[in-house]
């Protein structure tokens, strides 16, 4: 989604030349009043409410899906103000796509309004939270009670699990009080887990903020150095994106 002026059409338009988004299908703009929409023709086989039920759950389909539809979204995000919609928002014909256009007007040129020169930054704390190494493995140190000597190996990996823990407390609490000033505003997300972390050690913040455009270098340095002195603590930063995080009117659009 972004603004239908004719500067800004324009711009969108340039960005679009050539570019091929879900489906591999060309991206073109529908516009009506203040906002206009990029859209492309999908199989209605493929992106038919039932199929899509089956296809939300192939992840090769899925990750293909998410690419294109990112694609399109910076595309358009290094040329103008953009609102991402969420991934698989289907409509029957562009005539569909004109009503709800027309319908959240209000909402939409809120939403840029909003946006306009700012940047999201994704922003997660990670405790690299130490093994308890093998019971049976011995330690040249040990007596000859290994039992003891499991229970010794037993607490110390408890405290400095806790100690990993508190360490990652307090990065988190230094994200947020370095974000004072700079970021507008911020988004809570689910920490990951499994393969969706991507990276070793345990995600236990997972943030997204909205920072003007010109601070966002010097927020990204400071996220970046939050967890200098903490052992067992790592912030990965990243972005600037579109502002995915922000746009929860959005959610209520309807899919005929």
């Amino acid at each position: 989604m972004v603004r239908s002026s004719d500067p800004a059409a324009q711009r969108a338009r340039s960005a679009l030349a050539g570019l091929r988004g879900v489906a591999d299908a060309p991206v073109a703009l529908v516009r009506s009043g203040a906002a206009a929409a990029a859209v492309s023709a999908v199989p209605g086989a493929e992106f038919s409410e039932a199929a899509l039920k089956s296809r939300l759950e192939d992840l090769d389909w899925l990750e293909a899906t998410a690419r294109a539809h990112h694609l399109v979204i910076e595309t358009l995000a290094a040329r103008t103000t953009v609102l991402p919609l969420r991934l698989a928002t289907v409509y029957l014909d562009d005539s569909r796509v004109e009503r709800m256009l027309a319908e959240r007007q209000e909402d939409f040129t809120a939403l840029l309004d909003r946006f306009d020169d700012h940047v999201e930054w994704g922003v997660k704390v990670y405790a690299e939270i130490p093994a308890l190494s093998d019971p049976a493995e011995p330690v040249p140190s040990d007596p000859p009670d290994t039992g003891r000597a499991y229970l010794r190996r037993r607490r110390q990996h408890r405290q400095a699990r806790e100690e990993t823990w508190r360490a990652a407390e307090e990065a988190v609490r230094r994200t947020e009080q370095r974000a004072r000033g700079l970021a507008v505003e911020r988004a809570r997300h689910r920490p990951q887990q499994g393969t969706l972390a991507r990276l070793p050690g345990e995600n236990v913040a997972n943030d997204a903020y909205l920072v003007p455009r010109l601070a966002a270098e010097e927020f990204r340095d400071r996220m970046l150095h939050a967890a200098d002195d903490l052992p067992g603590v790592r912030v990965e930063v990243t972005g600037p994106w579109a502002p995915y995080s922000f746009t929860a009117p959005l959610e209520g659009v309807r899919q005929p």
